[in-house]
């Protein structure tokens, strides 16, 4: 009845909430700098991957210039957040659009290809408790990559490394440099891209280059 989907639609809001509030809280507030003596800045963001032809170097905000090396580096671990998400987010979005769909059921008796073509359709067609898992799995994997030692901004790793191979290690310092560079490169377009989608998908028109 609609009370029971109400509180239902409750529920999962305040899980929604206490999933993103395990790892996103911290992630989302820049690190102080510190109080004291001013030191010269260890971290020169002109000299971090990313800065390639034909834009090179973009701060036209200057934002790079007046924060410590803990902010310099937060800044660096946010993009390449976003960035790995967004291209998580095309795909998803290609994917879907192109009727490729995971198989077997999201839940007994709900196959995937019932959920829809259209990406927004087809999040609001999955059942709260796949939403749930999927929000939860997010806090988790967030607050895992924040309370890792060393912390990014101390030198440590950013994000969650995933190289059961260990082919990063075998790389030469060259070679890891170009990976960056095209990791970060294709993320940034793909945070291009996911919003174009977005805008075309809510304002039809808004995208030229994306048919209605």
């Amino acid at each position: 009845d609609n009370k029971s989907s109400s509180l239902l639609h409750t529920t999962m809001m305040k899980l929604i909430v206490l999933a993103l509030s395990l790892g996103l809280a911290s992630a989302f507030t820049a690190p102080r700098a510190h109080v004291g003596r001013v030191q010269p800045s260890m971290v020169a963001a002109k000299d971090m991957p990313g800065n390639t032809n034909p834009v090179g170097f973009f701060d036209p905000m200057g934002l790079s210039s007046g924060g410590s090396d803990e902010t310099i580096l937060w800044y660096r671990a946010a993009e390449l957040k976003h960035s790995r998400v967004a291209m998580l987010a095309c795909s998803g979005w290609l994917l879907n659009c192109f009727d490729v769909y995971w198989p077997g059921d999201i839940t007994h008796g709900t196959p995937f290809s019932s959920l829809g073509s259209k990406p927004f359709e087809a999040w609001e067609n999955v059942p709260y408790a796949g939403k749930i898992q999927m929000l939860m799995f997010v806090g988790l994997v967030e607050f895992l990559s924040e309370v890792q030692k060393p912390h990014y901004t101390k030198g440590g790793d950013m994000g969650l490394q995933c190289d059961p191979l260990g082919i990063y290690n075998q790389m030469s310092a060259e070679e890891r440099i170009t990976r960056q560079n095209r990791e970060l490169n294709n993320g940034r377009l793909a945070m291009i891209g996911i919003i174009s989608f977005f805008s075309a998908a809510n304002v039809p028109g808004s995208v030229p280059a994306i048919p209605q």
